[in-house]
């Protein structure tokens, strides 16, 4: 071929790749089906919709990564098991994802620690050619890892919410015995409370709240609770709520008894806390302080006896 044949096949396919990316830029600037479906159909249940316009990992992206992601955290599903303890740590932690989906994210942080060690395995390969398969023995350790840290992070955030459910229950079961006090119902009493505080205990019964207006029992809806909370003192509150109710059993002072309880336990929680402590408060003193003093006492008695010790003659 010439070289005006190759100019102008070369000219055509860099004009038809232009005009292809025009065109997948009008597209998708152009708004989604569902977007412009949805403020009609609000009241149609929300389990197949995207959360937020943008959150969603849309384009050119979802196509390519979405499938092989799913495959691979169903890969990891089944090689990993588990799924009952995932799901009522997921509940616990109060994190509006499926397994399924957390599984995707601990593909992608172990795929992130994978690249990170990858990238240094390859600088050091180009230097030591030889250590080429314990690199790769590192790779995979590396995408183990950050499977692994995602399932600890899900675990260290389940403890984090539970220590804050902890710091709010005085509260509000306080204030719920004042509200039962004051001549109000079970029902109107969580209202109440859920209205004017805000917290993961307060975002806990105001789903119990929920449930109850749509038609649950309040023993149901409190006994559904203690089943999914990972706390005994929230199990032990839902639990009495529900039998108070169901016997009519005064409920102000069960309510003021299980916060005396839960304060007297994170009373008892903080001096074995401070027992603990102690033992390694005496590390930086043994280690660090001792020392100094010894040499700041006795340093200067030593350079004093070198002082006025004379010296021995020599003999020749």
């Amino acid at each position: 071929m010439s070289p005006a044949a190759w100019g102008a096949l070369s000219g055509g396919g860099a004009g038809l790749g232009l005009l292809l990316v025009v065109a997948r830029l009008q597209a998708l600037r152009r708004p989604r089906l569902e977007l412009r479906v949805l403020p009609y159909v609000r009241d149609l249940p929300q389990a197949d919709r995207p959360l937020v316009p943008g959150a969603a990992p849309t384009g050119a992206f979802r196509m390519l990564l979405g499938p092989s992601l799913g495959s691979a955290a169903e890969t990891l599903e089944r090689v990993l098991g588990g799924n009952a303890s995932i799901r009522r740590r997921l509940e616990r932690a109060n994190l509006a994802m499926s397994v399924h989906d957390f599984r995707v994210e601990q593909v992608l942080w172990g795929l992130v620690a994978f690249g990170g060690t990858a990238a240094v395995s390859v600088l050091v390969a180009l230097r030591s050619p030889g250590r080429t398969v314990p690199l790769l023995v590192l790779c995979a350790v590396g995408f183990v890892a950050g499977v692994l840290l995602r399932e600890n992070r899900l675990t260290a955030q389940v403890v984090e919410r539970e220590r804050r459910v902890l710091a709010e229950f005085p509260t509000i079961a306080e204030l719920l015995a004042l509200a039962v006090g004051a001549g109000e119902g079970p029902v109107s009493a969580l209202d109440r409370v859920v209205t004017r505080s805000r917290g993961e205990l307060s975002t806990d019964l105001a789903g119990v709240l929920a449930d109850i207006r749509t038609g649950t029992p309040v023993s149901a809806a409190l006994d559904a609770l203690a089943r999914r909370s990972g706390l005994p003192v929230v199990a032990r509150f839902a639990e009495g709520m529900a039998v108070a109710i169901e016997r009519g059993t005064p409920l102000s002072g069960v309510l003021h008894a299980q916060a005396a309880d839960v304060r007297e336990a994170g009373r008892r929680a903080l001096i074995e806390s401070g027992a603990r402590k102690e033992v390694l408060m005496m590390v930086p003193v043994v280690f660090l302080v001792l020392p100094v003093t010894v040499v700041f006492a006795f340093w200067p008695g030593v350079v004093g006896l070198h002082l006025v010790t004379p010296l021995r003659p020599t003999h020749r």
